[in-house]
């Protein structure tokens, strides 16, 4: 459960599959009802990061049925209810979003879980002034979170918000706290149960501390497009060196060369000689096309990280 959970905030959803069926296989008959809710919470969680969300409500709806039984309520069932009104959000069905929240008791109401989500309904809803209210208690302390993901997906969310009220200054703000706190643990797949591709390509061009994260945000982002969009090319002519990599990783970002030079400790002279190299290799001619090959083959794709 612990790694399946972890390699799923991590983005790296299809080593999280094994390990959830793992998990998924100690289920009994008789197992206790906050273990079976903890792994249909999981496996929930995996089928919305793939934008399964049929497949995420049926789990979440069963994960639901268990947190009704007679047992100490488990630390995941405001998180999974949380996710329930998410998912229905995702499928469209605002009514029932609004519903279930409404059903919620006093406990469940004031989680930081709950705030969360109901800011993501807001959003939907076209209501960004409703959804900047919602995360005020969570920003401020008094709604608790965990704080490498429930606080991490608050200032993501608020920067949606501010950005959909014109405020830019306040949307890069609240987006660099949210890479600031998703970094360090590589949870990047709280990107792809709320996508700002545009709002990470404006960020990226504007400066901040988290380039080379957003690059593989961006990709992670593109591998949930229709299969239709990501046709193969041909491979690279030779393979590209580590050092082609970690510039090639760059380019998305849309800094200019000088600041991914910066960004990598090197000279412009030298990330120019890279770039040049990795464009022979793909058969490319400038940045943008170099960018859709790389995406196209999985270059692109968020190196593994630490569990």
């Amino acid at each position: 459960m612990a790694l399946g959970t972890i390699l799923t905030w991590q983005g790296r959803l299809d080593e999280a599959e094994p390990w959830v069926q793992r998990a998924e296989r100690t289920l009994t008959v008789g197992a206790q009802p906050a273990t079976g809710h903890v792994i249909r919470y999981i496996r929930g969680l995996l089928e919305l990061a793939r934008g399964r969300d049929a497949e995420a409500l049926a789990a979440f709806q069963a994960a639901e049925s268990l947190a009704r039984r007679p047992a100490a309520p488990h630390y995941t069932v405001p998180r999974a209810r949380a996710l329930l009104v998410h998912v229905l959000v995702r499928l469209g069905d605002t009514v029932g979003a609004e519903q279930a929240l409404a059903e919620l008791g006093g406990h469940d109401r004031d989680h930081g879980e709950t705030h969360i989500a109901t800011a993501t309904l807001r959003l939907a809803q076209d209501d960004p002034h409703a959804a900047v209210a919602a995360l005020a208690p969570v920003l401020d302390g008094a709604a608790s979170v965990l704080p490498w993901i429930g606080m991490a997906r608050a200032f993501l969310l608020e920067a949606i918000a501010r950005d959909a009220l014109g405020d830019s200054a306040a949307a890069g703000q609240a987006l660099e706290r949210a890479l600031d706190l998703a970094e360090p643990d590589g949870a990047l797949s709280l990107f792809l149960l709320h996508p700002a591709p545009r709002l990470l390509e404006r960020h990226a061009r504007h400066g901040t501390a988290h380039a080379a994260l957003i690059a593989e945000i961006l990709s992670l982002l593109v591998g949930q497009a229709p299969a239709a969009l990501r046709a193969e090319p041909r491979p690279p002519s030779e393979p590209l060196s580590d050092s082609e990599i970690r510039v090639l990783r760059y380019l998305p970002t849309q800094l200019t060369r000088p600041e991914t030079a910066n960004e990598l400790f090197l000279s412009d002279n030298t990330v120019s000689t890279h770039m040049r190299h990795l464009y022979a290799k793909l058969s490319v001619h400038n940045r943008r096309e170099a960018v859709d090959r790389a995406r196209a083959l999985g270059l692109l794709a968020p190196s593994a990280r630490r569990t």
